[in-house]
């Protein structure tokens, strides 16, 4: 099930783009483990720990930026003293995050990095990673910094004595997240002057988690040269915030995804958390929803559906795939081909077998097929019954609980109008100094 959050016209970064956030329902959500003895939560993509202030993991993931190469330090003067910007961040390394190897970054003053491709105003919506999502507003004080780190394994990004705008007076807030070359991602605090839970949400969204999705593009008929780019949330890590206090920290472990295998044989094989299936045309494993769900669907592959027929020789078993065979010396080996976009057992059959299955299918597939037509035919005939009563009897109870919930009232109108996510806006590499500070100019 889909429900449409936001949905706008963006012309400063996507060249007459239309943006709709839109988020799919399997969002994970796993109540944390005790602080006392962290265990791993299972998200799917990610297992995630939280440890204590007494606990010494917490202090060993702490990085002390202080103690680092002063060189590699760099301390972004427009991030430190504006508000709602964001500055893309290149990454010395390839960092796995949801099974994608990202180049780029993008950091927020708002106390969390956005990692899509497309960078629009609604940053907050989706495709982040947040140690800490606030309305942090780092030009309210002189002491407040955004501070990056890269040391060619690692990224360290740190919000540095930054104030809620709303409520300056709560105190300053000091964390960081750090983004490893093998995927783990960690989330360390210093310094949470109050209740996470306890933070305004009315003019910033508070979250502490993962999340990712992936754009699909779609041609506007009536208006020529135009496109819309639809964001899909296909997944969420939500921590819980209750658990994050001063001198916590959370390390976020990556699980295998199908992304990973580069065979046929190792995807359709694979035993992890996914139904990972192969697509030729694109030489590459999927279980459909990742990034790159526009080229799957515009590839036809998930209707690529493999037929596999086995006969049993006395010796040794095959399988014939099209014009191609596989061959197996056991049928319980033979069984773990599966087709290419299901996993079942395969059936195996002798050649007679198969030839007088094949036969005796034909009939009961005609018969599905005509009375598959024939109940589509009902269902539109009775839509167009339905439309013409609701015309002619408006004042009808089925007239009025359509009227109720036509277009100009659904959701997805609505939020074309306004939604609750902040603006950010991107910034220049360039920026200005604080006093006592060096800025890098390459962002």
């Amino acid at each position: 099930m889909c429900t449409l959050t936001y949905c706008t016209l963006n012309h400063t970064y996507l060249n007459t783009y239309s943006i709709c956030l839109i988020y799919y329902d399997l969002v994970s959500q796993s109540p944390l483990s005790q602080i006392s003895h962290p265990e791993d939560t299972d998200h799917d993509y990610y297992t995630s720990k939280t440890y204590g202030p007494s606990d010494p993991m917490s202090k060993e993931l702490w990085v002390n930026i202080d103690q680092m190469d002063k060189e590699k330090v760099k301390i972004h003067g427009i991030l430190s003293n504006t508000h709602r910007q964001a500055a893309r961040v290149n990454l010395s390394f390839d960092f796995p995050f949801y099974g994608h190897l990202l180049r780029e970054v993008t950091v927020a003053t708002g106390g969390f990095i956005y990692t899509g491709d497309v960078v629009h105003r609604m940053l907050t919506a989706t495709q982040y990673i947040a140690p800490l999502m606030a309305n942090f507003d780092p030009s309210l004080s002189r002491n407040s910094t955004v501070i990056y780190f890269d040391n060619g394994t690692a990224l360290v990004v740190q919000w540095d004595h930054v104030h809620l705008q709303d409520s300056y007076n709560q105190g300053s807030f000091t964390f960081q997240a750090t983004l490893h070359s093998d995927g783990r991602i960690v989330f360390a605090y210093k310094e949470v002057p109050v209740q996470i839970a306890k933070i305004s949400s009315v003019n910033h969204p508070v979250k502490v988690g993962l999340s990712d999705a992936f754009v699909v593009v779609h041609k506007i008929q009536q208006i020529p040269n135009v496109r819309r780019k639809t964001i899909y949330e296909y997944h969420r890590v939500e921590l819980l915030k209750t658990k994050i206090t001063s001198g916590t920290a959370v390390e976020m472990m990556p699980l295998p995804t199908c992304l990973q295998f580069t065979s046929c044989t190792s995807c359709i094989e694979s035993q992890i958390n996914f139904n990972c299936s192969w697509c030729h045309r694109l030489n590459r494993c999927s279980s459909g929803f990742d990034r790159h769900r526009q080229d799957w669907v515009d590839n036809s592959c998930p209707d690529e559906v493999c037929v596999w027929m086995c006969f049993v020789y006395t010796v040794q078993y095959s399988c014939v795939y099209k014009d191609r065979l596989m061959y197996s010396d056991s049928a319980s080996e033979l069984k773990l081909i599966s087709a290419q976009n299901y996993k079942y057992s395969i059936m195996c059959v002798t050649a007679a077998a198969a030839k007088s299955t094949a036969e005796n299918s034909t009939h009961p597939l005609h018969m599905g097929l005509i009375l598959g037509m024939l109940l589509l035919l009902l269902v539109m005939v009775a839509i167009v019954l339905v439309t013409v009563y609701v015309y002619h009897h408006p004042s009808s109870a089925a007239g009025l609980f359509f009227i109720e919930r036509r277009p100009s009232r659904w959701p997805a109108m609505k939020f074309r109008r306004g939604s609750g996510h902040p603006a950010y806006a991107e910034v220049e590499p360039v920026g200005q100094e604080k006093e006592g500070f060096i800025e890098s100019e390459q962002c």
